[in-house]
Parts: C-alpha cells; sequence; structure tokens
C-alpha cells in the first residue's frame, strides 16, 4: 500500500470520528515534552480526542508526559478549525522514520497548511536560561547529514519534490506574528530566535558533543521537531517552530583526577527537570499560540 493510501485510510477513519465543521482543519500544532497544556487552548465545544491507537496505520507513542492523541477543536474568535497533537514519536523509539513522521503526512491529506512545532531543548547559547523560549529561525540536522534521514528512499511524489530546499523552512510571517503576539500580552518571559541542533537521543549529550554543537552554532539541542519540519516542508506546509528552554546544557570540560574533588553531576539534565520546566511555561506558551492561531 502506498504513503498516500495509508495517509487517505487514516483520515478517512478521523473525519468518520468528527463533526463537519472540524474535518478540515487548518492548523496542526505538536504538544512537545510536557506542554499537552497546549491542546486546553482550544475551544471547550466542540472538541473531539482521538487516541493515536485507534487510528489506522498511525504509529504510537512511548514516551513518559506524551498523552498519545489527537485533540480537535476551533482556536480563538475566528473560529479557526486545528488539531493539537499532544505526543509525537520519536526516533529513538525505535521506529523507522517514515514511522516517525508518518502523522506529517496524515496532516496534509487531512488539508493542514499550517503547522506549529514545539519542544522542550537544552539551552547551549550561555545567554538562554530555563524558562526562556527559542523561536527556530534555522537547524542543523547532525543524524541526516549522517545518512539518517527522513526522505531517504523512493520520493514520495504525491506530496512533495525529490529535492526541497529549506533554505526557507522557518515561515518569517509567522516569527514576526509570534513576536507581535508576544509584545501584545505583554510577555516577560525571554525570547530569542536561533539555531536548533538535532540529535537521535535518548541519553543526553556528553559535554564534549555540547561544545562540538556550539562551535557549529546551535543555540539549542533536542531529540525532535527536525524530521517533522523537513516532511511539512516537503508536503509545502508552512512551520512557526519553538522551543522551550528547560535546562542549560552542561559544556564545562569534565572534571580531571589531577583537579581534586568535584561534583562531576552537576548540571546534568533529567527528564522530570525538563517536565517541570514544561509545566511552568505551559500559560505562556497556550497564551501565544492561541494569539498566533486564532490570528490567522
Amino acid at each position: 500500500m502506498s504513503l498516500l493510501a495509508k495517509a487517505t485510510e487514516s483520515v478517512a477513519y478521523i473525519q468518520s470520528r468528527l463533526p463537519a465543521e472540524l474535518q478540515k482543519p487548518k492548523v496542526a500544532v505538536i504538544c512537545g515534552s510536557g506542554l499537552q497544556n497546549l491542546a486546553s487552548a482550544l475551544d471547550p465545544s466542540p472538541l473531539v480526542e482521538i487516541p493515536f491507537a485507534d487510528i489506522p496505520h498511525f504509529p504510537v507513542t512511548t514516551v513518559v508526559g506524551h498523552a498519545g492523541k489527537l485533540v480537535f477543536g476551533f482556536f480563538g474568535p475566528k473560529k479557526v478549525p486545528a488539531l493539537c497533537m499532544v505526543g509525537r514519536i520519536h526516533f529513538y523509539e525505535g521506529n523507522p522514520f517514515d514511522v516517525s513522521v508518518f502523522p506529517i503526512r496524515v496532516f496534509k491529506v487531512l488539508g493542514i497548511d499550517t503547522m506549529v512545532v514545539t519542544n522542550a531543548a537544552g539551552g547551549l547559547n550561555p545567554a538562554y536560561k530555563v524558562g526562556d523560549l527559542m523561536v527556530l529561525s534555522d537547524h542543523i540536522n547532525l543524524p541526516g547529514l549522517a545518512g539518517w534521514h527522513p526522505l531517504r528512499g523512493p520520493n514520495e511524489a504525491d506530496f512533495g519534490t525529490r529535492f526541497p530546499p529549506l533554505s526557507d523552512a522557518y515561515d518569517l510571517d509567522l516569527r514576526q506574528r509570534f513576536f507581535a503576539a508576544a509584545g501584545a500580552l505583554k510577555l516577560a518571559r525571554p525570547i530569542h530566535e536561533g539555531v536548533y541542533a538535532f540529535v537521535s537521543g535518548p541519553t543526553y549529550e556528553t559535554r564534549a558533543e555540547s561544545r562540538m554543537l556550539k562551535m557549529l552554532g546551535a543555540d539549542c539541542v533536542g531529540m525532535s521537531t527536525v524530521p517533522e519540519i523537513i516532511i511539512a516542508r516537503h508536503s509545502g506546509v508552512r512551520i512557526l517552530a519553538v522551543s522551550l528552554v528547560t535546562n542549560e546544557v552542561v559544556t564545562a570540560p569534565t572534571p580531571k583526577v589531577s583537579d581534586g574533588p568535584a561534583d562531576i553531576g552537576a548540571g546534568a539534565a533529567n527528564h522530570e527537570e525538563v517536565l517541570e520546566a514544561a509545566r511552568e511555561a505551559g500559560n505562556d506558551m497556550k497564551d501565544l499560540v492561541l494569539h498566533v492561531v486564532g490570528g490567522l
């Protein structure tokens, strides 16, 4: 069965669960680790939740903090029909890329033309602090440069061209709308614009790897988002991507025996820390996404 045929079967099932006014959503919002609160920005009625496991061909997430459901509803006074993907599918869970990015193909067949992607990320830039936001203006795809690319293999011509450009991956108008929304909401939370490095995970980076990423020009690092961006752009979908800095990455050299006593574990990242930082920033993120998507 072709990829388009599989995505079409998924869409047929999804639409069978939706009222007519939600069957053609315009925007998809992907909720990163700890950011499932974004779905609460949707109007309370009509609201439809569909577990990933119920959808034909749809992969299921295995990560703590990722509920694994699509939530359909309206954003804002303009009643923009949208969906929130609460939880995502990661490469490190053991999925080949064609599986982990399959939801994006489904979104395209549903009629999505704009996607807002959020994630929790480690801050490499020393100016970034826990709780800051970074709007992605570019990325570094480490697995992709090494051959693990989501478009590897025969081109899916039903969706896009063999050689899609990524120099325009992060939509300028959507980025401008995000900063305008922050100004209108008078948010005190710092918002940066920078480069996201995608690594496969699931281990957090070593100190040496983190220094290398900084040297390459990365401001944040994480284990998601970029494969979704690539597939969305291959399908002609506009992208706004935002990272929440949930930990400051340790880049200082590893203490040596000759240095004397030291706490070698100081600053080490952990998943609970990531989820807690995301919960604290959840309301600001929700307000920003509602303001941007609700104005489209």
